[in-house]
């Protein structure tokens, strides 16, 4: 299991020595600063290879720039609208580039408006670490009477709608200006420029755009760009929705087993593939993740490897994003699915037979604390669920090998 680091390119807090330093393989990044659906350069992805592969003074780092997280699908092709075949173009254009600059894995997410969803950024642990939380309450009261989204309040439960009423009103100008940054930080790049008439605009655009005719367009996407990713050599893998649950009044097409499983079959050559992220899956209570990996693991081409601890019942719940050991996903029993599915591939003589993991997310503990890297990304949280990984696949691996 190839052992993999996201890192966001030269502004990143966490650097390519530390990178290093964590024991980390190879590395994961994207072209943040270009526009979504403009093309990705040879001469930019030259540029991030040559920063990927040396450290502060210019020795050889040691590290190639081996998974493309995110090659972003435009929101016009999501809607099949304005510029979208133009956008469906460029994305083409940039898969060959990325593909003749050695780039094998590309990961992707079809997700309306949010690439994410969380009320805190920083939620304080007992311990002292802090975490992204996602508190159902306060989204309710943040959909409701902050956004204050036509329909909001029928889409939550009369006792949660009484909840968040009251926690409202108790919230100050600042939290509650707070709790709405926090919840626009999932706009991809938007966290200091959206306003909420910016988001109440996006929301719009989907207006009677359900969930089936959202999947028809995810379909006609991968109808397009599987076929090339496979002349070309490349495995593009679609992350799930994070949190798996219809939020905003926008549909989801990718947070259950049945979903993933009708979106490969609709597009059924080894290139659409998945990127099984165990933290945003795992946020529902009834997604498997073992099992998903040991019946579906022969199109999973990325792992992202992290926990969260569901803090309330139902599909769409409260929860914190826990230790990598810790939480409600048996993260041992899906390692194990996991290296069992490399095992098997291996025996096949499949050249993709190392499905390359990285340790996502992280609590902020020690010094990344006074840090304020990306939310989510700290050095040491992932440096600590990457030994914690690490520790696993040494454990494991001498077990499946004699099975085998």
């Amino acid at each position: 299991m190839r052992q993999t680091w996201r890192w966001f390119g030269p502004t990143d807090l966490v650097s390519i020595d530390a990178v290093a330093q964590a024991g980390a393989e190879s590395i994961v990044s994207a072209l943040h600063h270009v526009p979504t659906g403009a093309v990705w350069t040879p001469s930019e992805i030259a540029k991030r290879q040559d920063d990927v592969s040396r450290f502060r003074d210019g020795r050889p780092s040691g590290l190639g720039w081996e998974v493309v997280e995110s090659l972003p699908v435009s929101e016009d092709i999501k809607k099949q609208k304005g510029d979208w075949r133009a956008h469906l173009a460029n994305y083409k254009t940039s898969l060959r580039n990325l593909a003749e600059a050695g780039i094998e894995v590309v990961c992707y997410n079809f997700m309306p408006v949010l690439d994410w969803t969380r009320t805190d950024l920083a939620f304080p642990l007992p311990n002292g670490a802090t975490c992204m939380r996602f508190d159902l309450v306060d989204f309710a009261a943040f959909d409701i009477h902050i956004l204050a989204r036509p329909g909001a309040a029928g889409d939550f439960a009369d006792e949660l709608r009484e909840e968040a009423a009251e926690r409202f009103a108790g919230m100050s100008d600042a939290r509650r200006g707070q709790l709405a940054k926090n919840v626009v930080f999932g706009l991809p790049g938007a966290a200091e420029n959206f306003s909420l008439d910016d988001v109440r605009r996006h929301l719009a655009e989907y207006a009677g755009l359900g969930e089936d005719k959202l999947r028809g367009h995810l379909v006609d996407f991968l109808s397009e760009v599987a076929p090339l990713a496979a002349d070309l050599g490349l495995r593009l893998c679609c992350h799930p929705d994070d949190p798996p649950v219809p939020l905003l009044g926008l549909p989801r097409v990718m947070s259950t087993e049945a979903d993933y499983a009708r979106t490969m079959a609709a597009v059924d050559i080894p290139a659409n593939g998945i990127t099984l992220c165990s933290g945003s899956l795992g946020a529902r209570p009834d997604n498997d993740l073992p099992g998903m990996m040991a019946r579906l693991g022969d199109r999973v081409h990325f792992l992202h490897l992290r926990n969260v601890t569901r803090e309330t019942p139902g599909v769409l719940c409260s929860f914190h994003e826990a230790e990598h050991l810790g939480g409600d996903t048996d993260m041992a029993a899906l390692m194990e699915a996991a290296l069992t599915e490399e095992a098997r591939r291996r025996a096949e003589g499949r050249a993709d037979w190392s499905i390359p993991m990285r340790p996502d997310h992280g609590q902020d503990i020690l010094d990344d604390l006074g840090r304020q890297a990306q939310p989510g990304y700290p050095a040491i949280g992932r440096l600590k669920g990457l030994a914690e990984l690490r520790g696993l696949m040494v454990a494991l691996e001498p077990r499946i090998a004699a099975g085998a």
